[in-house]
């Protein structure tokens, strides 16, 4: 698990930025993920602070990044 806090959803992928700087977009959330977390439309999570767990899968040229589980902080 690392730290990042969620900016946004735009054209399609969750943007979050981690605590070494690093900004990460993400094609896809775990349905349960978005169950619990309307990353979408709900405002009041943009600058929250989760604890993300995420798999890279894909091919090397094309990686595609999973959120699999978010915790806040």
């Amino acid at each position: 698990m690392r730290t990042a806090a969620f900016k946004s959803y735009k054209n399609g992928y969750y943007n979050f930025w981690f605590e070494n700087g690093d900004e990460l977009a993400f094609e896809e959330v775990h349905p349960r993920v978005l169950k619990q977390y309307d990353l979408r439309n709900d405002k009041s999570l943009i600058d929250k602070d989760f604890r993300i767990t995420f798999i890279e899968d894909g091919d090397d040229e094309n990686p595609i990044y999973i959120v699999e589980s978010l915790k806040p902080l």
